[in-house]
């Protein structure tokens, strides 16, 4: 088997940490997002992944050497010339994912989408009801905010509509998908959107089905649902490997902590904190809810909440951050200062303090 994902975008709704690497390179959990797309992909059975981008490639390109060597897969990029929507791509990889692919299968996975990656349940589902695609879906408890799937017992979609007034599903695409590659005849070479354009003609032709996607689920594209999706993936981490979680006096909670880092016994960390390869965090620190990306320093008696902290960023002593704020890159935030809620670009100092939420600091 064969999978695609759309990698695509300018990474604008996690910006400000967009500016130093593509989004599917940010680490979530200590590991970049698509790694754990490919990891489970892996599992069961994908030889070629394509990864379908248009933003950064040399950074990607980086990425795709050290994975195809860590997952024992090939990876294969193939950058849009302008911007292909979400069917476009398929079309574009064509060849790529029906050359060799005894199966004529291939996944398509949205490369935010962070759950717990069923795919035997869902190769099995598909197989079973014969048809040309499946896509999983997932529980929300405001479907007004979205474009709700309507499908009968047996999985077969009916019909998709755009934020429903009134209540007749909570069901929505979960952005994870299982097709035969005869889903490309349906494709032209073109921007295209896969959502509004493809799938009501398959669901017309009784060629689409629905799984219900298991476990948690989360769309980690910006900053807010990055922090709630890690709350999750660390709740699902505590169920089904317990032993990949920090303990200890100062842990409070579901804490993940890579194994270089160095915390003082005195530092409190938790509950829903992941701290990165190489960070330092001194005596007296308060964490909690947030994530500390690869070589920052925080210093001692700062307290941080809601908030992402940059790469190789140094937040000094006596600093409360509240959030949603993100830190970008090698920032600094100098001793005694309160920021409240806001974005603080690459390589800046931050010298006084930001009451207002939702401050750019550019």
């Amino acid at each position: 088997m064969k999978a695609l994902i759309l990698v695509g975008g300018f990474g604008t709704r996690l910006r400000p940490l967009t500016f130093s690497c593509p989004k599917p390179v940010v680490e979530f959990a200590n590991k970049p997002i698509v790694a754990h797309q490919i990891e489970a992909l892996v599992k069961v059975g994908v030889k070629e992944i394509v990864l379908a981008i248009n933003y950064q490639p040399q950074t990607m390109m980086e990425f795709i050497k050290q994975a195809e060597k860590e997952y024992g897969v090939k990876i294969t990029c193939s950058q849009e010339t302008e911007p292909m929507g979400t069917a476009g791509p398929l079309k574009l990889a064509e060849e790529v994912l029906t050359k060799d692919n005894e199966s004529g299968l291939f996944f398509v996975f949205n490369s935010d989408i962070i759950c717990e990656f069923p795919l035997q349940k869902l190769i099995e589902f598909h197989k079973a009801h014969g048809k040309e695609g499946t896509i999983m879906l997932t529980q929300v408890e405001e479907p007004s905010k979205y474009g709700v799937v309507v499908y009968e017992p047996d999985g077969k979609i009916k019909q998709f509509v755009e934020k429903p007034k009134e209540f007749i599903s909570n069901k929505i695409n979960a952005g994870l998908y299982l097709f035969n590659a005869s889903i490309l005849k349906r494709i032209e070479m073109k921007p295209t959107s896969i959502e509004r354009e493809v799938f009501p003609k398959m669901a017309a032709d009784g060629q689409l089905y629905s799984m219900i996607l298991e476990g948690f689920w989360m769309d980690v594209g910006q900053p807010k649902d990055f922090l709630t999706g890690t709350h999750l993936y660390l709740g699902s981490l505590r169920k089904k490997a317990e032993d990949k979680l920090a303990t200890g006096d100062n842990i409070i909670g579901n804490v993940l902590i890579d194994p270089t880092a160095k915390i003082h016994k005195d530092a409190v960390l938790g509950p829903d904190v992941t701290i990165g390869p190489g960070v330092v965090i001194e005596e007296g620190v308060r964490l909690q809810r947030c994530c500390v990306l690869k070589g920052a320093h925080i210093k001692a008696h700062s307290w941080i909440a809601d908030s992402i902290i940059g790469w190789q960023s140094v937040v000094g002593k006596w600093v409360r951050i509240e959030g949603p704020t993100v830190l970008a890159e090698d920032v600094t935030v100098k001793d005694e200062v309160y920021i409240n809620g806001s974005s603080i670009l690459p390589h800046k100092s931050v010298t006084t303090n930001i009451l207002e939420k939702g401050t750019i600091l550019m």
